[in-house]
């Protein structure tokens, strides 16, 4: 098929007619494909220029055309090309990969070019919501593009979907397939049970299933070894409801068989390096003695550490729900496995039998029959011999070694395949499945075509897969271009589908494919692989597909639609074969373990003493039928990976390696396709706007664009074509036709405007010399004119200075006679002033003496009255208090009672507390005299210690001067003499010395005991001291209680006191005014004073107190009632702020330690603000919560950063003569300002705190409104609306009749005008309104900015324009809005303004912006390529920070402002004039609000 391919391609380039000047791709044995421009045209041969700087002569048929106006940046969907061939695709390619562009459309298939560097802008959240709900195509390419047009499909069609993503090893089909799932959970997802998401736990399963089905192998070291599909189940919603993941074809040789340099499955590695504890647990030792392991060098990988793999393995099992002790299991069974592979057989005693070969082998027998929990001899067994059952008897057969050998890599081959197929039920069964889901997405994640020096029976299963696989992509292709033919309404019938049945006859046809002869073979006890490829050589001598290689006896070769791959056959028998020996089966049935013995659950009894065969090859057809039975009944969709180089490094694009890969995943094929019917398509306005100038005449009149197309085709004399209903399809070749009949007319067009710029030129040459002659005659009759004019300027000023200086010595006489003048005049007069002031001092004197002497006489003549009159007032007033007094002491005696009990018991306190001292006193004095004396005592015995030990130490001195006297004296048998007085004086002193020691032990023992009694004395003076201290405690507080009674008596008194004071006045002054005081009653006599004051004082506390809090109780609720309503604003203030400021620093509440009133707010605020889509509802309530924070902020201080003010009195008349007092200061002092400072406790200050939440949640709130109404807006902002002949045909006739849809950007101004009004209405501090229309306008950058760079059709010269006018709109609102409401909004759209200055943008964005910017109108790119590869230079180089690899914003949620700036922009607005609520100063309660 292959050959199919490039000889289609070859006829294509055949149909092209070459011209000098033309760009064209020639092959280039280094880089696949150089392009060039044609220098010379010899026949069949042309000479090109390479851009590489050589000149190459190549064959016509064998150059391909290349598009001149092709974009540096490439073309987002490849099906756009102008000529879609080999090299146009791989240029493509290799010009979005330069610039991290790595994802790239053909058609509806994905091409995902592995970048090898972290691009996280790409993955992150804002741009997975940049995709959501986006058509496709009208994005950059990118895996959530698929997700998303495959999820919308799911939902709106009810159909079930698939993504197939497919490329060889190393070429990222991992990552793209977590991304996939990150997106369908980002659409679907929901939380599951466990707090993990479905998408989650299935992520989470991905380092396990690594660990036991991932392998370091030649081209990648973490290749998956195993086919995987996930399918997400959804519910009817579009919820994800459940997920399965089933696995294909695992490599079970690779456990028994390494090749160097690759490694066994990453599990052996991770715990041979797993922790002392486990390794001692499992007797594994280094890694290089296991056999399984060391048939390869390779043991490591380099920047991973299989320790921390192994952690990192056992905690993502604690997440998938595999419990502690089944982790256990599963590692036990893993090193058994290594202990299998060292078993090593020999030859038996008896014939053609085997035993393990040394104690090292039996060791490893003991060692797996321990871990399995099996009996080694019947592990032995089960590998050295076969049971065989007959119908007579059951004979057991000896095996020989190398039987035994492969017995052994059986047993560990089907126990490994055992194990990961029970991980993968576990991990589903952790998971969860819906057998009630709606429908699913299938992601598959499959091997790709492989073709390596050795190919063996993984390779033959891998490639029948990718066969499999790209039939059904090219049905899938071929019925997308059926569709867009029908669509577009054009004749298709005569185009050829190519298909690989045959290839798949020739592998799995039954019975005589390739698949039933290796099953037959694997049947016949004697075959082996070379008696196998004779029998393959015989059944397909004659067939095309199949060959036999020369120089080898039993290798075959198949030529798949990516090549020809030669297969080796040695193992495909061995590989093929699939039963259990019933001897493993019934081993490990048995097996103590029961996680050992579940993974080989008993045979049927027909089956459990035979061997059962089965094969793999028709295991996995059946696998392979079943995907692709559950792909068939599934709409697919198609990511190819491709890996750029083998040395997975970036910014490295192997040409070569990049078109095998692209051959083998049948994007080629793909493009055969298309090129098969009509490559080129294009829109009718592209199509119109790039060959125009071929017949200019055509586009004026009144013709449409489809007419103006076929007016054009006709013109040019093109055959062939089709016009279908949107666009112009072309056959291969006559876009290069086009292309060079454009560029012949750009040629002559180019003649025409250098022969008019050399006439310009040349006459503006001309021009100029006149000019300059011109200038030089005025220049020299200028000179002569300036000449004259200074000779007439001289003669003139020097008559102007001999008039002035006779002038000026006229006027100096003049000067000295007036000066002399006016000084006689001044002389004379002053000496006559002076006279006359002197007259009138001396009458001044005179008369300020009389005036002094009569004021004297008037004042003493007035004191002598005033003092007599002072006399008998206060004898008066001296009468009637002493009468009053009287009345007040009768009232005070109770008084006088009570004092005498406080004096009383100040004495017995005085006296207690004496006492208590004096206690202490003596107890200090006795503890001191104590401690002397022990210290005394300690000292002597110290000394007597002392004396002692001395007295010890010089006995033992002299016992060893005797015995060394004894040993130096000669002895004398027969004279033996003893000193008699010595020894008894020795004797002596020793008993003294021991009565002195037993004197001494006594004394000690005294010390102690009496240390003990004094002990217990300080002990029980100690309570005595502590008792005393607690009744002192008591005695206070009694007294301090009477103390508040006899103050409660004393204000009572003083109560009194005024008020009989206020009677007796009040009686003077009726008595004066003949008016009575008190209104009789019924009975005729007046209530006195005392009763009336009994009355009214005379409650209990506890009543007075119980009253107060139920009216407490009563006015808070009033409040709230009053509150909740829309109380408006007063003089540009709200009311209700005002109000429930006044009425909270009236209760006092911020002082006080415990109150409910804060609660009650705060619940009325929040269930005031549910409304939240009510925009004037919302203000309201910012504006209040606002108004009282910023009064609270002024108001509050902490305990302790206040002055000291007096205490709080704790009685209630204490309380009530307090508040006599500050009302009385209040009204002396006047009116005050109505926010003041006082100290707050603990619930005003969290009052505070909830306050502010608020504030910042209704700004918030009212912020993501308007973004939300805006939100629709913007993406009609960001692209001109298009008519239906653009700018290129001049008549009006193809235009629709349809009005022009509204302008985006005027209903963007009236979303602003319509919230400013509103916040204006509720006259919101403006520091808010400023951040709300800030952060909004950020948004509006954002979206536009973002949208600049993700959506290249929008890089337009008209689209910059519309724009550029819509910004010149929001301008003109800032304005309008003044700085007081907009603030600095109209900077945070610095990036928008800027995106075609490139003033402030990163390298990233520029380099983006150059290579999607392009002149609509003129089809022509403004950058110089010049300046693209330098950004490109620069790009690179930064490409190491990931931080500055995003070229997209993010748009800021935070709360950019603070109290502090509120209290800022209120701090000017007084709150005196407020006028508080009708309704409540009705209420007698809230009198005060009026003050």
């Amino acid at each position: 098929m292959l050959d199919v391919l490039m000889t289609f391609l070859v006829l294509q380039a055949a149909q092209v007619n070459f011209v000098v000047g033309s760009h064209v791709w020639i092959e280039d044995p280094e880089v696949a494909w150089i392009d060039g421009e044609i220098l010379e045209v010899n026949g069949e041969e042309i000479k090109v220029d390479c851009t590489s700087g050589k000149t190459v002569v190549a064959k016509a048929s064998n150059a391909y055309p290349k598009d001149p106006e092709f974009p540096p940046c490439g073309v987002d969907d490849m099906t756009r090309l102008a000529y879609l061939h080999e090299p146009g695709v791989l240029h493509n390619l290799k010009c979005r990969y330069d610039i991290n562009e790595i994802y790239t459309y053909t058609g509806n298939i994905l091409i995902a070019v592995n970048p090898f560097r972290r691009l996280p802008h790409l993955y992150d959240n804002h741009m997975m919501e940049q995709y959501k709900r986006a058509a496709f195509g009208e994005l950059s390419p990118h895996p959530f593009a698929i997700a998303d047009y495959a999820y919308r499909l799911m939902v709106n069609e009810g159909i079930s979907q698939s993504i197939l993503v497919s490329g060889e090893s190393g070429a990222g089909k991992t990552e793209s397939t977590k991304m996939l799932m990150r997106y369908l959970a980002y659409m679907g997802g929901r939380a599951a049970t466990d707090g993990r998401s479905v998408e989650q736990q299935v992520l989470e399963s991905n380092p396990v299933l690594e660990a036991f089905g991932n392998a370091k192998t030649v081209r990648n070291n973490n290749s998956s070894r195993f086919g995987k599909f996930v399918e997400l189940q959804f519910d009817g919603r579009g919820r994800i409801s459940g997920a399965a993941i089933r696995t294909y074809l695992l490599e079970r040789s690779r456990v028994c068989q390494v090749s160097d340099p690759e490694r066994n499955y990453h599990c052996f590695y991770m715990l041979c390096a797993a922790p002392p504890e486990d390794v001692e647990q499992y007797k594994l030792g280094n890694l290089r003695t296991f056999h399984y392991l060391n048939q390869s060098n390779c043991y490591e990988l380099d920047g991973v550490d299989d320790s921390k793999e192994y952690l990192a393995t056992r905690k993502a099992m604690d997440i998938v729900g595999i419990g502690s002790n089944e982790q256990e299991a599963i590692f036990r069974v893993v090193a058994a496995i290594l202990h299998l592979g060292n078993i090593e057989f020999t030859k038996g005693t008896e014939t053609d039998s085997s035993e393990p070969k040394d104690e090292k082998s039996r060791f490893h027998l003991k060692t797996a029959a321990e871990l399995f929990m099996c009996d080694e001899k019947s592990l032995e067994d089960s590998l050295c011999k076969r049971v065989i059952v007959t119908r007579d008897e059951t004979i057991t057969k000896c095996l020989d070694p190398d039987s035994a050998t492969v017995s052994r890599d059986a047993l560990a081959k089907i126990v490994y395949s055992r194990l990961f197929d029970w991980i993968v039920n576990k991990i589903n069964n952790s998971i969860g499945q819906d057998p009630d889901s709606k429908h699913l997405i299938g992601v598959l994640d499959i091997y790709g075509f492989e073709s390596f020096k050795t190919n063996s029976f993984e390779q033959f299963c891998i490639n029948l897969t990718n066969e499999k696989l790209q039939q059904h992509f090219n049905q899938h292709v071929f019925k997308m271009e059926q569709e867009e033919y029908t669509k577009e309404e054009i004749d298709w019938s005569y185009i050829e589908f190519i298909d690989n049945q045959d290839v798949l006859d020739l592998i799995e046809k039954k019975p005589g494919g390739i698949f039933a002869l290796l099953d037959e073979a694997c049947m016949f006890p004697r075959s082996t692989h070379e008696t196998f490829a004779q029998k393959l050589y015989q059944t397909f001598k004659d067939h095309k597909r199949l060959s036999k290689p020369k120089l080898s006896r039993s290798d075959f070769t198949i030529s798949h639609y990516a090549g020809e791959v030669t297969y080796q056959t040695e193992h495909f028998l061995d590989k093929n074969k699939d039963y259990v020996v019933a001897e493993h089966q019934d081993l490990l049935s048995a097996s103590k373990c029961s996680f050992v013995s579940g993974l080989f659950p008993p045979l049927p009894e027909e089956s459990s003493k035979s061997s059962k065969f089965s094969s793999i090859g028709s295991r996995f057809k059946q696998q392979l039928q079943a995907l692709l039975e559950t792909l068939s009944v599934t709409e697919p969709h198609y990511i190819r990976c491709v890996k750029p180089n083998n040395l997975l490094k970036p910014a490295i694009f192997e040409n070569n390696n990049i078109l095998q890969q692209l051959r083998c995943g049948g994007v080629m094929e793909a493009i055969r396709i298309s090129c098969a019917g009509y490559p080129t398509r294009k829109p009718f306005h592209e199509f119109v706007s790039r060959f125009g100038i071929l017949a200019p005449d055509v586009l004026f009149g009144s013709c449409d664009e489809i007419t103006a197309c076929n007016r054009l085709l006709e013109k040019v004399n093109l055959k062939g074509y089709q016009i279908g209903k949107t666009k112009v399809f072309l056959r291969a070749g006559q876009m290069a036709e086009l292309d060079a009949c454009r560029s012949e007319v750009l040629g002559r067009s180019a003649s025409v405007i250098q022969r008019k710029v050399r006439s310009f030129l040349a006459r503006k040459n001309f021009v100029m010399l006149r000019v300059s002659a011109i200038q030089i005659q005025a220049s020299c009759r200028g000179q002569v004119a300036r000449y004259q004019y200074e000779c007439m300027r001289r003669e003139a000023a020097s008559v102007k200075i001999q008039k002035h200086y006779r002038m000026c010595l006229a006027r100096n006489a003049y000067q000295k006679l007036y000066s002399s003048a006016v000084l006689i005049q001044a002389c004379m007069r002053g000496m006559d002033t002076r006279n006359e002031l002197k007259f009138r001092k001396q009458t001044r004197a005179a008369i300020i003496i009389q005036s002094q002497c009569r004021k004297y006489l008037a004042c003493h003549c007035y004191l002598r009255v005033k003092k007599a009159a002072v006399t008998t007032q206060c004898a008066w007033r001296g009468k009637v208090a002493r009468r009053e007094l009287r009345k007040l002491k009768m009232a005070a005696k109770e008084t006088g009672a009570l004092q005498a009990a406080k004096n009383k018991l100040e004495k017995q306190v005085e006296e207690l507390t004496w006492r208590l001292q004096l206690e202490k006193r003596m107890r200090a004095d006795l503890e001191e005299t104590k401690t002397q004396e022990n210290a005394k005592l300690q000292s002597a015995l110290q000394e007597m210690q002392l004396q002692f030990k001395e007295t010890k130490e010089l006995l033992v001195k002299e016992r060893e001067a005797v015995k060394q006297a004894a040993e130096q004296a000669p002895i004398i048998q027969e004279v033996p003499v003893i000193d008699h007085e010595m020894i008894n004086k020795l004797t002596t002193e020793n008993e003294q010395l021991k009565a002195l020691v037993n004197s001494l032990e006594k004394k000690i023992d005294e010390t102690e005991k009496k240390f003990e009694e004094t002990s217990r004395l300080s002990e029980e003076r100690l309570k005595q001291s502590l008792e005393a201290e607690t009744k002192i405690i008591e005695l206070k507080t009694a007294m301090q209680r009477l103390e508040e009674k006899l103050s409660d008596m004393e204000t009572e008194d003083q109560i009194l006191r005024q008020q009989t004071l206020l009677t007796s006045a009040s009686r003077r002054m009726s008595e004066h005014l003949g008016i009575s005081v008190a209104e009789p009653k019924e009975n005729g006599h007046h209530e006195p004073p005392s009763a009336m004051i009994s009355k009214k004082f005379g409650v209990s506390d506890s009543k007075l107190r119980r009253s107060q809090i139920e009216r407490q109780h009563e006015n808070v609720d009033s409040l709230i009632k009053c509150v909740s309503q829309d109380l408006g604003f007063s003089d540009g203030k709200p009311v209700a702020a005002f109000t429930i400021y006044k009425c909270l620093l009236h209760w006092k509440s911020f002082e006080a330690e415990r109150t409910s009133v804060f609660d009650r707010l705060i619940q009325m605020i929040g269930s005031a603000i549910e409304d939240q889509d009510n925009n004037d509802h919302m203000s309201y309530w910012l504006s209040n919560t606002s108004t009282l924070l910023f009064m609270l902020q002024r108001s509050l201080k902490a305990t302790g950063t206040a002055p000291r003010k007096p205490p709080t009195p704790t009685t209630l008349f204490g309380r009530m003569t307090q508040g006599f007092r500050s009302s009385s200061a209040n009204l002396s002092v006047g009116p005050i300002d109505v926010v003041r400072q006082v100290e707050a406790k603990y619930p005003a200050l969290l009052f505070k705190q909830q306050l502010t939440a608020y504030v910042e949640k209704i700004y918030g709130i009212i912020r993501d409104n308007l973004k939300k109404d805006l939100s629709p807006l913007l993406a009609s902002c960001i692209q001109a609306p298009r008519t239906s002949r653009g700018n290129i045909l001049k008549s009006s006739g193809g235009s629709n009749g349809n009005s022009p849809p509204a302008n985006p950007w005027s209903s963007i101004i009236d979303n602003l005008n319509g919230l400013l009004c509103t916040l204006r209405k509720n006259f919101v501090p403006p520091v808010l309104v400023q951040k709300i229309y800030t952060q909004t306008f950020s948004y509006i950058n954002v979206q536009l900015f973002n949208s600049l760079l993700l959506r290249r059709e929008c890089c337009t010269f008209s689209n910059g324009e519309y724009v550029k006018s819509g910004l010149a709109e929001l301008e003109l609102w800032c304005c309008q809005a003044k700085e007081e409401y907009a603030g600095s909004s109209w900077d945070e759209l610095k990036h928008v303004r800027q995106a075609v200055g490139f003033l402030i943008l990163s390298v990233q964005q520029l380099h983006r912006i150059c290579t999607l910017y392009w002149d609509d109108n003129y089809n022509t790119r403004s950058v110089s390529p010049d300046v693209i590869s330098s950004m490109k230079i620069l790009m690179t180089d930064d490409s190491n920070d990931d931080d500055n690899s995003s070229f997209l914003l993010d748009d800021n949620s935070s709360i950019p402002f603070s109290v502090d700036d509120i209290s800022s922009s209120l701090q000017d607005k007084k709150y005196s004039d407020v006028k508080p609520p009708e309704e409540l100063i009705e209420n007698p309660a809230f009198q005060f609000l009026q003050d």
